[in-house]
């Protein structure tokens, strides 16, 4: 058995709580961190290693918080978290429909590594999108929090679901499509 203590994981725990300290989940009041917090735990329970889990933890601080860089996670975590990190970073500038196709294509491309790590996130948003669903009273609430609304965002998500499945294990593979299934029987498409 590996340590159960990183010192490593401690340091990126702490960068993402600061990073992420002000920000929420898309339409509700619980703390962005949990997102990254999911992912590390998804990443630790695969037995992934601490590169892995550092990498999970920080996979949306370049992309969502200010003052967050390649090159600022390569000096603080090493050129392996960076490029974890990196491979997951979407294009700031395009459309949505462009970042979310260029997700798609950069699959094909990604490392194995990586490719799990952004199953891990995408069975996270999934999962906690549909748990929205169930939880309200008027699921149109939840959904105006999402630009593309149900249609568009379930096809996204189905392209990059379908990209991952044939990059990562079979286990993971089957949770995300029962993710997307579900998420698609209660947007009822």
């Amino acid at each position: 058995m590996g340590l159960l203590f990183d010192l490593g994981v401690e340091k990126a725990l702490r960068a993402a709580l600061e990073a992420h300290d002000d920000q929420t989940r898309k339409g509700s009041s619980i703390p962005y961190i949990s997102h990254p917090m999911h992912v590390a735990m998804m990443l630790s329970r695969m037995g992934c290693d601490a590169g892995m889990v550092q990498a999970g933890l920080l996979h949306d601080v370049v992309e969502d918080c200010d003052d967050w860089t390649t090159e600022r996670v390569r000096a603080e975590f090493g050129s392996d978290v960076a490029e974890l990190v990196e491979e997951l970073t979407e294009e700031s500038g395009d459309s949505w429909e462009a970042r979310k196709q260029a997700a798609v294509d950069k699959v094909a491309t990604m490392t194995d590594r990586a490719a799990t790590l952004k199953a891990c996130d995408k069975l996270h948003n999934l999962s906690t999108l549909a748990i929205a669903l169930e939880e309200s009273s008027d699921p149109e609430t939840v959904w105006s929090h999402f630009s593309r609304g149900p249609e568009s965002t379930i096809e996204k998500s189905l392209g990059l679901v379908d990209a991952l499945s044939h990059r990562i294990d079979p286990a993971l593979s089957d949770e995300l499509s029962m993710a997307l299934a579900r998420l698609k029987r209660l947007a009822s498409i």
